[in-house]
C-alpha cells in the first residue's frame, strides 16, 4: 500500500527522535537512518517524499564533518538541512520550527497525511504474509505490551501458523508466569507452549556482573530455548520479536554512541537459525499501545506496565543471586500493591524496585544487620526516550518502606531514585 515517508538522516544530532515524532504527529511516516545509506538500501524504502539532514554535536568525527552519501543526495527528492540538534543556526521558537517543518513536509515534499494505525496494521499484515508465506512462526510471548501486540498482529496475518512460547527464565515478576498462561492460553485460546527454564538461565548467569554481558547471555539463551522448542515442531523458520523503535535507537547509530544494547537488538547470536519477524520495530511505545487498541486488545493488556526483556535480571544489579533476585521480586510486588491502593496504578507510567549488590549496616530486632537496600523508581514518559520522576506522596513512600523492610528478607533500607532521563536511563542496567 502507499504510505508517504520522510527520512530523518542522522548527521550527529541527539534530537532525531524529536523531529521524527513531530512529523508523525502531522500524519506522515518518518524513519531515522544513518548518513552513509547506500543506493541499495534506499531502493528498499518506498514512497520517499523528502529527506531531512539533522546535524548536531556529534557531526564531527576524527576532526572532520560527516557528510551525507551521494546516494542520499542523488535521490531527486527535496532536502532540508537543520543543525544544532534539530534547530537552525539562528534561534527560533518551537512554533516557528513546527511551521517550517509543516511547510517542508506538505508544501515542498507534497506528502500526504496517510500515517495512521489502520494503514500501519494493513501494511504490516501484508508484509508479514509476504515474508512468511505458508511458513511457521515462533513468538516469545512474555505477556507484556510489545509481545502481546505482536501476537495480535501475527494472529491477524497468519492465524494458526503462529506458535507462542512463554519462557519462565526465573526473572519474571511475582506470579507472572501463572498469569500469562491463564490469560493467553485459557482466555485467548492461543497456541501456547510453556517452558520452565529457571535453572538453565540462572546457571548461565551465575557470577556475571557486567550488565551488557547479562543482556547478551539472556538474549542468546532465549534463542537457544526457541531453537529447542522449534525442533519439537516441524518446519519453523521464523522468530517473531517485540522489538520497538527506542530499542533500535538506544542501541546506537553510526554517529551516536549507544546508550545500551537491547536483548533483541544487540544480544542475538551470530549463528541465529531463524529469520526475524519484527512488525513493531518502527513504532514508539505510545504508538505500540495505539496499535494494540486498534487490533482490539483489551485496555488492561495494552496499558500494562512496561517490563524489560531481560526482566528482573537488570534490576538485580551486579551478579545475580537467587536470594537477592527474590528480594527484587518481593519488593516489586509490594511496590505495585501499594501503588494500586494509593490510586497510582494507572497514573504512573512505570515503577519498579532495584536491589544493588551492596550492603549497609542497620538494626533489626534489636540486633545489628548487614543487608541490602531496595531502590524505588517511578517515572512518567510518552515514548521512553525521556522520562520525568513521579512525585509520590510521602505517606505512600512511608508505607512502602515499612512493608519492604519488615516483609522482604535480607533488606534493611529503602531509597527513592529522583533522577530523570536524561541524565539517567529508565532502568538501572
Amino acid at each position: 500500500m502507499k504510505q508517504d515517508k520522510i527520512l530523518i538522516i542522522d548527521m550527529g544530532s541527539t534530537k532525531n527522535t524529536y523531529i521524527a515524532r513531530e512529523i508523525r504527529d502531522l500524519g506522515v511516516f518518518t524513519e531515522i537512518h544513518p548518513h552513509d545509506m547506500t543506493r541499495e538500501e534506499l531502493t528498499k524504502i518506498t514512497n520517499i517524499k523528502g529527506i531531512i539532514l539533522n546535524g548536531g554535536e556529534h557531526r564531527h568525527v576524527d576532526g572532520a564533518d560527516i557528510e551525507p552519501s551521494e546516494a542520499l543526495l542523488g535521490m531527486g527528492v527535496p532536502v532540508l538541512s537543520v543543525d544544532h540538534d534539530g534547530m537552525d543556526p539562528w534561534p527560533e521558537s518551537v512554533e516557528e520550527r513546527l511551521k517550517k517543518m509543516k511547510e517542508f513536509v506538505f508544501d515542498v515534499c507534497k506528502a500526504e497525511a496517510d500515517w495512521n494505525m489502520e494503514n500501519f496494521i494493513a501494511e504490516q499484515v501484508s508484509q508479514i504474509q509476504k515474508q512468511v508465506g505458508d511458513g511457521k512462526v515462533l513468538l516469545a510471548l512474555s505477556g507484556g505490551v510489545d509481545s502481546s501486540v505482536v501476537a495480535a498482529l501475527l494472529i491477524k496475518a497468519i492465524g494458526k501458523q503462529l506458535t507462542c512460547v512463554h519462557v519462565n527464565h526465573g526473572l519474571l515478576r511475582k506470579d507472572e508466569p501463572e498469569q500469562v498462561v491463564h490469560v493467553f492460553k485459557e482466555e485467548m485460546g492461543a497456541n501456547l507452549v510453556y517452558v520452565d527454564a529457571v535453572d538453565r538461565f540462572l546457571d548461565k548467569l551465575a557470577g556475571v556482573a557486567d550488565p551488557e554481558q547479562k543482556r547478551k547471555i539472556i538474549g542468546e539463551e532465549f534463542i537457544r530455548v526457541f531453537e529447542d522448542e522449534a525442533r519439537k515442531l516441524e518446519d519453523v523458520d521464523y522468530l517473531a520479536q517485540g522489538t520497538i523503535y527506542p530499542d533500535i535507537i538506544e542501541s546506537g547509530t553510526k554517529t551516536v554512541k549507544s546508550v545500551k544494547s537491547h536483548h533483541n537488538v544487540g544480544g542475538l547470536p551470530e549463528d541465529l537459525d531463524f529469520e526475524l519477524v519484527e512488525p513493531l520495530k518502527m513504532l514508539f511505545k505510545d504508538e505500540v499501545r495505539a496499535c494494540g487498541l486498534a487490533l482490539g486488545l483489551p485496555e488492561s493488556m495494552v496499558y500494562r506496565q512496561p517490563f524489560p526483556g531481560p526482566g528482573l535480571g537488570v534490576r538485580c544489579i551486579g551478579a545475580i543471586t537467587r536470594d537477592r533476585l527474590e528480594a527484587v521480586r518481593e519488593s516489586d510486588a509490594i511496590l505495585r500493591e501499594e501503588f494500586a491502593k494509593a490510586g497510582l496504578e494507572g497514573k504512573v507510567w512505570q515503577y519498579f524496585t532495584v536491589v544493588p549488590d551492596v550492603k549497609s549496616v542497620g538494626v533489626k530486632d534489636h540486633k545489628r544487620s548487614f543487608e541490602w537496600p531496595v531502590i524505588l523508581r517511578a517515572v512518567n514518559t510518552v515514548d521512553a526516550m525521556t522520562a520525568t520522576i513521579e512525585r509520590v506522596p510521602y505517606d505512600v513512600l512511608e508505607a512502602i518502606t515499612h512493608r519492604i523492610t519488615h516483609e522482604v528478607k535480607g533488606v534493611n533500607r529503602v531509597l527513592y531514585d529522583l533522577t530523570p532521563k536524561p541524565v539517567g536511563t529508565i532502568e538501572w542496567e
